[in-house]
């Protein structure tokens, strides 16, 4: 049985509607509708809320074919709670998200992050060396990089941070929806570093 099954038929069983039990999560029934069908998996805050309200175990509803990261937290934000959203400026927008994460983390050593770079994968690199080529060949400004550049461009509406708690290290990526906070298996302490495509610097600490 999968996770979705065991949910449904959990939920079934407590004598709850979609609509009832996305009520008590405050998440719309569109996301439990898609925990249900095995299109998604609830985030370790979640998770736990749904065991209690249909009092079963977390083991119970986490079914061996359907793994979740339990490393990884997933948390939605509102930043239209300090102002309106649509005529908040970049630099606003970085000034609440830094509110926020140290509101989730009060004690804790935040150091701000900057991408520097976005690798390509080899596709894309491939790809970025024709038009490079191309646009040479027809007497053009060769423009390689122009792909990394502009997903890193793109990654500007993202802000990263490493937070330092006790024994724990998270690295924490915040959009203008949600705060997602991933628990690092060993302490990052240099510099500059790698995480999957991105390469990040360290650029101060949130007051």
């Amino acid at each position: 049985m999968t996770f979705g099954e065991k949910l449904r038929n959990a939920r079934l069983e407590a004598g709850y509607t979609q609509e009832e039990l996305a009520s008590k999560l405050i998440i719309s029934r569109a996301a439990v509708a898609k925990w249900e069908s095995d299109r998604g998996m609830p985030d370790v805050k979640n998770l736990k809320a749904l065991a209690g309200i249909l009092n079963v175990s977390v083991d119970y509803l986490l079914d061996d074919g359907n793994p979740i990261d339990l490393s990884v937290t997933k948390k939605a934000i509102d930043l239209g709670r300090y102002g309106d959203q649509g005529k908040l400026s970049r630099m606003k927008k970085i000034r609440i998200k830094e509110k926020i994460i140290r509101e989730e983390y009060p004690d804790a050593k935040i150091i701000r992050l900057t991408v520097t770079r976005i690798k390509n994968s080899k596709a894309e690199t491939a790809v970025d060396q024709v038009i490079g080529w191309t646009a040479l060949l027809l007497g053009g400004i060769p423009l390689f990089g122009t792909q990394e550049m502009g997903k890193t461009v793109n990654s500007l509406d993202h802000q990263y941070y490493l937070v330092n708690e006790e024994k724990k290290q998270y690295f924490v990526l915040l959009t203008d929806e949600f705060m997602i906070s991933r628990l690092m298996p060993e302490k990052l302490e240099q510099k500059k570093f790698c995480i999957e495509d991105r390469e990040f610097l360290t650029v101060g600490e949130v007051d």
